[in-house]
């Protein structure tokens, strides 16, 4: 076997692979003499088909076997014998495939980049500082008592947060649309369930009265025939709804696992709820600064395949987001909506690894297991939990990766120069959420450049 391997980029290669003749001549005789054994033919007898016959019959549907064969064979043996480590599969092209004369084929397939990570050194990493204060526990325990509130029709006229039962029907000029119309409708003032506009227009609005409402749909509303449109919706409110919030006893706190309902017990567990859910915001957004420095230090070459492999894969998590159902062909949604995020994601993975792999960084099983017990506490069968993921291998081979990659941002941090920053807890959270937005808006941009 004779191998000739191509650079044509920096992560292409093309092999060229050539076999002897007699090799592949043998084979093909070989498996031709095997089917002959058992081969029907009217006026012969079985096994008795002469050779010629054999040939002229199953001559060309033999050797296309035999060849594909030899050349998945040969391939696995050329690429491990030239040390190369492919990403994804290989299109391989017989070239010369011919009785008598030498097999010649090519292989042109994606390498893994070979990567020299360069340093995030002088980079700025703001890292939050925050503590959980009473008063934001105040108003964490104000918001669950709002999310358990029970609805009780009111008098007055309608305020911001007051739930309104209503009828109504869109128009374009003077014509009804399709969708625009309900019956019975319960919507949540300031809940921005509604077209921007809508609710706002109801604030005062009492039982029995008839209002109509002016809105513009947004120039990127998904009906496209709305999109930019003025219309105008003829609505009747039939009832006015305000909030009856519970009152924070025994009762209420059971509700949330503190199972003897004391209150004192039910604060101390908002508070480490809270903090933990503050720390997660931080490590996060340390997180994503240092990513982002390791992308923007080195540029490399990604893989189509692997692209592709990750672009599938947010597809499958679109599709379920959306509830399009397990049996939805996820190859109906264009591959130019997740193109970017999935090269953008295969990056980092393959640079994290890189800093894993030249730092040795590894995870012990009692880490995992100590991770593991993180995770639990924030369900009420902790234990449960535990024996769950300790008892399944690719659970625990998740949790490993996710302690690896926390290791390797940690090794990175130590390049930057961090600042602590004080923030309150709703700052963090909110600087979070604006950080997920921004990442959204910027992988849209991409998107539509692409």
């Amino acid at each position: 076997m004779q191998v000739s391997v191509d650079t044509t980029s920096q992560i292409e290669r093309r092999i060229t692979v050539q076999v002897p003749a007699a090799e592949v001549d043998e084979a093909v005789a070989a498996r031709l003499k095997d089917a002959a054994k058992n081969v029907r033919m009217d006026g012969f007898r079985k096994g008795r088909v002469p050779m010629s016959v054999i040939r002229q019959r199953y001559g060309r549907d033999v050797r296309n076997e035999v060849v594909g064969e030899v050349m998945r064979e040969r391939y696995v043996r050329a690429i491990s014998e030239n040390e190369l480590n492919p990403a994804g599969f290989p299109q391989i092209e017989a070239t010369v495939n011919e009785s008598g004369k030498d097999l010649e084929f090519v292989a042109t397939l994606e390498i893994y980049p070979e990567i020299e990570l360069a340093s995030i050194e002088g980079t700025e990493v703001e890292r939050p500082v925050v503590e959980v204060s009473e008063s934001d526990v105040d108003e964490m325990i104000e918001t669950l008592r709002k999310q358990n509130a029970d609805w009780e029709e009111v008098e007055r006229a309608a305020d911001d947060g007051d739930q309104l039962t209503i009828d109504f029907q869109g128009f374009l000029g003077d014509e009804p649309f399709e969708g625009g119309s309900a019956e019975g409708h319960n919507l949540v003032i300031g809940s921005g369930s509604f077209i921007p506009g809508f609710e706002e227009q109801l604030v005062g609005a009492k039982a029995g009265e008839e209002k109509e409402i002016k809105v513009t749909f947004p120039e990127d509303y998904q009906a496209e025939h709305l999109a930019g449109q003025e219309a105008t919706f003829k609505v009747t409110v039939h009832k006015v709804s305000g909030q009856a919030l519970p009152e924070v006893d025994a009762d209420f706190v059971t509700k949330f696992g503190v199972e003897d309902g004391d209150l004192e017990k039910f604060r101390a567990e908002v508070t480490r709820n809270m903090t933990r859910e503050a720390s997660q915001a931080v490590d996060n957004r340390v997180k994503q600064q240092v990513l982002t420095a390791l992308q923007k230090a080195n540029e490399i070459p990604v893989p189509q395949a692997l692209i592709q492999q990750e672009t599938d894969g947010l597809k499958r998590q679109a599709a379920q987001q959306f509830g399009l159902g397990e049996d939805f062909d996820v190859s109906q949604l264009p591959n130019e909506l997740f193109a970017e995020q999935a090269k953008s994601r295969v990056q980092v993975g393959l640079l994290l690894a890189e800093v894993i792999k030249s730092n040795e960084l590894d995870a012990t099983d009692d880490e995992i297991r100590a991770k593991v017990e993180e995770l639990a506490e924030q369900y009420q069968e902790p234990s449960q939990v535990v024996e769950y993921y300790m008892g399944n291998e690719q659970m625990k081979t998740q949790v490993k990766s996710a302690i690896l990659e926390e290791k390797a941002v940690d090794k990175l941090l130590e390049q930057a120069s961090v600042k602590d920053v004080t923030m309150t807890y709703q700052e963090v959270l909110a600087a979070a959420q604006q950080q997920a937005e921004a990442d959204e808006e910027e992988n849209a941009e991409e998107e539509s450049k692409a």
